[in-house]
């Protein structure tokens, strides 16, 4: 199928995107999956050994994903996991931007409405970062003003 969908594109024809499977992901890709993924169980384990229980990781509410969601004792937080591979890369805070802070609302607040048991609990939203060896959180890293 990738064959005829090189050949479509080729010849200027349109296929029907129900037909197309999706295309493989690059190396680039795949490495970058791989880092990220690196840098949440980093994260994870950062969380766990400070007493924190994670509840969920990787979870999509409201049409955006959180990263983690740990909780120790009344306390729930929030957690986005960035990292960037070299230094060339720009900073992983700044990737949170005021448009993501707001889709992490949006997530939290369906991850709390589909979880009422969890009302009540003080929450927060946390930033990682992980550059290379070194992991940064910014606990409280914006108000929620739910």
């Amino acid at each position: 199928m990738l064959r005829a969908r090189r050949l479509a594109v080729l010849r200027g024809t349109v296929l029907r995107a129900s037909r197309l499977p999706p295309l493989p992901a690059t190396s680039h890709e795949r490495a970058g999956r791989r880092t990220g993924k690196r840098a949440e169980r980093r994260a994870a384990w950062h969380y766990r050994l400070r007493g924190y229980r994670i509840l969920d990781a990787n979870v999509w509410a409201g049409g955006n994903e959180l990263d983690l969601v740990a909780r120790r004792g009344r306390h729930l937080v929030f957690v986005e996991v960035k990292s960037k591979s070299g230094e060339g890369h720009g900073d992983p805070l700044e990737m949170v931007t005021p448009e993501k802070q707001r889709g992490l609302l949006r997530a939290a607040r369906a991850y709390l409405s589909a979880r009422p048991e969890l009302a009540g609990l003080d929450c927060a939203f946390d930033v990682v970062a992980v550059r290379g060896a070194a992991l940064e959180r910014v606990p409280g890293a914006f108000e929620p003003g739910w």
